[in-house]
């Protein structure tokens, strides 16, 4: 039997979020929060809106996802996000104490892997789904932002 809500399913939910972000010359990264297959947060990148360093996509899905819950803990919830997270971000996830992150394409640079950050130890990461969709979008954006330039 196929399950119509799985990991693709949401990473597509979260792309979603990405090309909002794209449309509105913010970098294209797009999360969402589930719990039970249901989207209960959505988000996406912010920084230039808000003139906000803090305004990435997990963090506006993780404020979301806490306020729907009416409490501060995303046990039970995983993060679809379409570029792993940042050092910040997975900060604020490892106090979130969420259950699991699911990244598209990886960021070699500036990402948590490298980063050496510890999420927590209940936490469980898989990345690399949807990976070359969610790679294309932000390799066209850093292209037509070079093209302006």
């Amino acid at each position: 039997m196929i399950e119509p809500f799985d990991d693709i399913y949401f990473m597509k939910k979260a792309l979603q979020e990405a090309e909002a972000a794209f449309d509105k010359g913010e970098i294209p990264v797009g999360a969402v929060i589930v719990i039970e297959n249901k989207i209960i947060a959505r988000g996406h990148n912010l920084t230039e809106t808000l003139n906000d360093v803090t305004a990435h996509a997990e963090m506006q899905a993780i404020t979301a996802a806490a306020n729907f819950l009416g409490g501060k803990y995303l046990q039970n919830c995983t993060l679809y996000v379409t570029l792993e997270p940042c050092q910040m971000c997975a900060g604020a996830l490892y106090w979130s104490q969420i259950s699991n992150i699911v990244y598209g394409a990886r960021d070699k640079e500036r990402g948590c892997i490298n980063m050496k950050t510890k999420l927590h130890p209940k936490t469980n990461v898989k990345g690399g789904v949807l990976e070359m969709e969610t790679s294309e979008i932000l390799k066209r954006f850093f292209i037509e932002k070079r093209n302006l330039n």
